[in-house]
């Protein structure tokens, strides 16, 4: 099969280091293997987003010279998609309507809902309502190609999650799903802060018998407090006049060599180098901070 991967940004603000080497980590496993490399925009959360850092964003990757293959992605024009398999799910009687509150299912234990308004019959015109997934596919195990098995809780297996939102949002987990099919992804390789949710993502796969593609989760860059780098936490931008070192620094993360005359190549030149001499099983399993600010 024909390998395609993808990076897929949310547009709440610029890109960061953590952005890079997620960024760079996906693109360099797809053109090593002679794949393909898309972008995706997921901007189906509107209030955490920012004005005009979709653009930033696809200007910054280009700054890079990581170009992409194929038109770009914006989940923002895909909504129509998503609704159609809502209703279908609703209508097969494998998702219903939740009006359970954030404070009852933070009340239970570990925070995991159990499955209360499954058999309740609630209707779209109650205020309020999520709508769930009935989970009949419960994944309590599956392979990381970085990190190896990985088990799931037995609880948060069988939960019944939510794939749309009270305030009429689509869940992150369902439209990732949807989109990683009807682009053709068939290696998942993102930050290990996903990891938790990969084994509903993938309980959705085998749901819509759709072939469930490899992951593989890149370790988080962590601030000096311990935390993942994250525009939430005022991650500074990349500073586009230091691009050549800073891909040479997000080399390094991963686990990768770099040429002993980086400062003498183009960007290319040391992308180039880095496809060729890309090795999966170098990339660390943990999550590492950095001792530097990086800009």
């Amino acid at each position: 099969m024909h390998y395609i991967g993808r990076f897929a940004p949310s547009p709440s603000g610029p890109l960061h280091f953590g952005s890079l080497v997620t960024a760079l980590g996906s693109y360099l496993q797809a053109k090593s293997c002679l794949g393909k490399w898309l972008v995706r925009i997921e901007d189906i959360d509107p209030p955490r987003e920012v004005k005009g850092a979709s653009s930033l964003i696809l200007k910054t990757l280009e700054a890079l010279n990581l170009y992409w293959d194929d038109e770009v992605l914006y989940q923002s024009l895909c909504s129509e998609r998503y609704q159609a398999i809502l209703q279908m799910l609703i209508d097969n009687q494998q998702a219903y309507y939740c009006d359970c509150t954030r404070q009852r299912i933070q009340s239970l234990t570990n925070g995991i809902y159990d499955n209360f308004c499954r058999e309740r019959h609630l209707s779209s015109n109650n205020k309020q309502v999520a709508i769930r997934l009935k989970q009949n596919h419960p994944i309590f195990q599956f392979t990381d190609q970085i990190r190896g098995l990985q088990t799931v809780e037995k609880a948060s297996a069988q939960e019944d999650f939510i794939i749309h939102r009270k305030d009429g949002l689509f869940a992150y987990n369902l439209v990732v799903v949807l989109d990683d099919h009807q682009q053709g992804i068939t290696e998942i390789v993102r930050g290990a802060d996903l990891l938790p949710v990969t084994a509903k993502q993938i309980s959705l796969y085998q749901l819509f018998g759709f072939p469930v593609p490899s992951y593989c989760h890149l370790p988080l860059v962590l601030d000096n407090n311990g935390n993942k780098l994250s525009k939430q936490n005022h991650a500074n931008p990349i500073d586009l006049n230091n691009l050549k070192a800073l891909t040479v620094q997000a080399l390094q993360f991963l686990g990768q060599c770099v040429p002993k005359d980086w400062q003498d190549a183009t960007q290319q030149q040391l992308l180039d180098w880095a496809i060729q001499h890309w090795q999966l099983m170098n990339v660390p399993k943990q999550n590492t901070q950095l001792s530097t600010n990086i800009g």
